[in-house]
C-alpha cells in the first residue's frame, strides 16, 4: 500500500486537541532546508562514488558539506584576522 503511493487513513480514529490562537502565534514556519537541484558531473566523479554501492547521492552530498565547513572556517578565520589586524 505505501509502496504504492497510497496511505492508510483509520476512519476511526480519535481527533487530535484543538491548537488554539496561541499555538498559531507562536509557530514557525519550518523549511526542510533541501533543494532540489539538477546537476551534471564529469562521469569519472559520479561513477567513483556510484560504485561504492548504495547511499552515492548522500556520500556525494556529504563531500559537499564538508567542503563548506571548510571554506566557512576559512572565512571566518580570515575575518578574525582582519578584525584583529584593524584593532591593532
Amino acid at each position: 500500500m505505501k509502496s504504492r503511493g497510497e496511505l492508510y487513513q483509520n476512519p476511526d480514529a480519535p481527533e487530535g486537541p484543538e491548537l488554539g490562537d496561541e499555538f498559531w502565534e507562536n509557530a514557525v514556519p519550518f523549511e526542510n532546508g533541501k533543494t532540489s537541484v539538477h546537476l551534471k558531473l564529469d562521469a569519472d566523479v559520479f561513477f567513483f562514488f556510484k560504485r561504492q554501492g548504495k547511499g552515492h547521492i548522500t556520500r556525494m552530498q556529504d563531500v559537499l558539506k564538508a567542503y563548506v565547513r571548510a571554506q566557512e572556517a576559512k572565512e571566518a578565520a580570515a575575518r578574525t584576522t582582519d578584525e584583529k589586524r584593524k584593532a591593532g
